[in-house]
């Protein structure tokens, strides 16, 4: 029963994280309006508002004026739903897991706005490197010292790799918000767990760069935003960084 619960808490945070993402980018109230449709605004009504189930009884259309609604809503809900059921699964019903839940639900609207707009708000990015503090204060998942190092290598070694990039190139690489998104999460995160998202998003974000630049025929002057392959990174190292650490430290007996 707690699982469900855990699962219904999510979809209802992912609801919520659509809101963010649509409205953060426009430097728009999150909290009013309430809930409309973008196309005829009209208000939603509750009933045409309940997560996932809603997407699926109009058939993906506004109950008015028949507009398809986007996909987006519903995977945002369903991945956040998912999210929260397994960070539960680890942590329990504890802070850790609300804490946790919070950082994951961050990094997805970080995700889908940095992909729509190649921008990370500093409203998300900023607090949440403060309320990452706050849980090493609270959870024993992480020290203080510990998270205060993971703020300083984060956004240090970003913010050197974009300083000697614009230094060699005449030109920006690396936005300021991927700086402080990685300081995010290593304020969460740690040091250990910096390194380890660096180089984990730095290998699937070339690998993907690659692709994606030899498909649309473009040079390495072509943008991708880094800030969804860093989110990417950050939770690979929160459900696997302790076993990666200890399989590459055993290989290097």
């Amino acid at each position: 029963m707690l699982n469900v619960i855990s699962i219904l808490f999510g979809a209802l945070v992912g609801s919520f994280l659509n809101v963010c993402i649509f409205r953060l980018p426009k430097e728009e109230s999150i909290v009013w309006p309430g809930s409309h449709c973008p196309h005829c605004k009209n208000p939603i009504k509750f009933y045409d508002n309940i997560p996932l189930i809603s997407y699926i009884l109009l058939k993906g259309r506004c109950r008015h004026c028949h507009s398809p609604i986007s996909f987006q809503y519903p995977l945002i809900e369903g991945i956040t739903a998912l999210g929260s059921l397994i960070l539960f699964m680890k942590f329990g019903p504890s802070l850790s897991y609300l804490f946790y839940f919070s950082f994951v639900a961050a990094l997805i609207v970080i995700t889908v706005i940095d992909l729509y707009h190649q921008i990370i708000p500093d409203v998300i990015s900023l607090p949440g490197i403060g309320v990452g503090l706050l849980a090493s204060l609270i959870t024993p998942q992480i020290t203080l010292f510990n998270s205060l190092i993971g703020i300083l290598m984060g956004g240090g070694s970003l913010f050197l790799v974009a300083t000697v990039y614009q230094w060699l190139f005449k030109r920006e690489g690396m936005g300021g918000g991927d700086v402080k998104l990685l300081a995010m999460i290593g304020a969460f995160l740690g040091w250990k767990a910096v390194i380890l998202t660096i180089l984990s998003s730095s290998l699937i974000g070339s690998i993907t760069g690659i692709i994606v630049m030899v498909l649309k025929g473009k040079d390495f002057k072509y943008a991708i935003p880094f800030g969804p392959f860093l989110s990417l990174g950050a939770v690979i190292s929160l459900f696997y960084g302790e076993n990666l650490i200890r399989w590459y430290l055993y290989l290097n007996k």
